[in-house]
């Protein structure tokens, strides 16, 4: 007992420093789960957690996964490729959790082949590691899989290699997950449906998932957007598609139901989403605040949305409510001759609206103090701040 209580390891100054030390917890904590949780295959556990910089948690389950696995070689091979590559460790350990197995192919006749097909196709070595550490399933299918599999996608997109790797970039698994024959068929039916050249490219590009959907899960997709109103050959197809894919039934419903209580019809909603279906991708928040600003403040009529719902979609602080201040100064100062509608005042690009302004002269700085003062505002915050 007296040994215990004369170690330094027992004093209060060594117990202090030991948890202000965020290594300490982790150390603790991983002690406690392994006396639980054993290691089955320690040298591939070391090798990981100490050459690659994988968590304790990543490289249990790693090495648990491959007990089987006799000597870490292997992954080290694995792992020296991809940094000659460029890879970080961090990289590394990301395309590891994406697709384990590629820890242990081999490099030569699996992993280089496929690095090469990707850089022929643009991939250049600084982004390698950024683009595998999301697609690193790509690296477990064959050739013989993704040669045709991108072909049939560079079909829709054309040479625009650049819109390729931004369809992989924001859909993990396109392609190393799904049939060639899923993606052709998806890629068939919405041509049946009118959804054809650009529209089809860009509908690729920016909604990736559709084409992964089952055959029925897209067909459902489609004929909703019909039940709305649609023809197949109608141009606003593809993006009532886009907006219905995003979004779904409950929020779809949450946001007619809104529209309703601010006195618009079924029949109006209908409308809105035939003219502009992005309009049900605007937030909540920002749907309730436009319909309050144009109903309550610019004394819209609702009828004056239900034919131009993208006004919903407009950023009242960056464009509406600074344009309004400058057309009421404009009035209160009866600089123009004839009423001006606030609606054609929206229709002007920036260009032209600071054009407008111009043209008066004695009153534009006030003008301009009035249309930016957001933007002042913000700044003066973000002084503050720094202060």
């Amino acid at each position: 007992m007296q040994t215990l209580k004369s170690s330094s390891i027992f004093s209060t100054s060594y117990f202090l420093n030991f948890w202000l030390k965020p290594e300490s917890f982790n150390f603790l904590l991983y002690s406690s789960s392994s006396s639980s949780t054993s290691v089955s295959n320690p040298p591939l556990f070391n090798y990981l957690v100490k050459n690659l910089d994988f968590t304790e948690t990543h490289a249990l389950s790693i090495s648990n996964r491959y007990s089987h696995v006799k000597s870490f070689k292997k992954a080290q091979s694995v792992a020296n490729f991809f940094q000659s590559l460029g890879f970080s460790n961090a990289q590394i350990a990301s395309s590891v959790r994406m697709a384990p197995q590629i820890l242990f192919a081999d490099v030569e006749k699996k992993l280089k082949p496929k690095i090469k097909f990707f850089q022929d196709l643009g991939l250049v070595e600084p982004y390698l590691g950024k683009f595998f550490s999301k697609n690193s399933a790509l690296l477990t299918c064959s050739l013989d899989k993704l040669i045709p599999s991108i072909q049939i996608v560079k079909k829709v997109l054309g040479d625009n290699n650049e819109d390729l790797f931004k369809v992989f970039n924001r859909c993990n698994g396109f392609i190393a997950r799904d049939g060639i024959l899923k993606l052709s068929r998806n890629i068939e039916y919405l041509e049946s449906c009118g959804v054809v050249g650009s529209q089809l490219s860009n509908l690729l590009t920016r909604q990736p998932r559709i084409f992964r959907m089952t055959e029925s899960a897209l067909k459902d997709l489609v004929s909703r957007a019909l039940d709305m109103g649609y023809s197949t050959d109608s141009r606003m197809l593809v993006h009532a598609i886009h907006t219905l894919n995003c979004l779904s039934e409950q929020t779809f419903k949450k946001k007619w139901e809104l529209l309703k209580s601010y006195g618009f019809s079924d029949s109006d909603c209908v409308d809105m989403f035939r003219k502009t279906p992005g309009v049900f991708r605007v937030s909540g928040e920002k749907m309730k605040l436009g319909i309050e600003f144009y109903i309550n403040v610019v004394k819209f009529d609702k009828n004056v949305l239900v034919s131009r719902p993208f006004l919903l979609m407009s950023s009242l602080e960056d464009r509406v409510i600074p344009r309004y201040r400058v057309l009421q100064i404009i009035k209160s100062k009866k600089l123009l001759k004839t009423n001006l509608s606030f609606l054609y005042i929206l229709d002007f690009t920036e260009n032209e609206f600071l054009k407008f302004m111009s043209r008066f002269p004695d009153d534009v700085e006030e003008l301009l103090i009035a249309y930016k003062a957001h933007l002042l505002h913000t700044s003066s915050e973000e002084e503050e701040e720094k202060t």
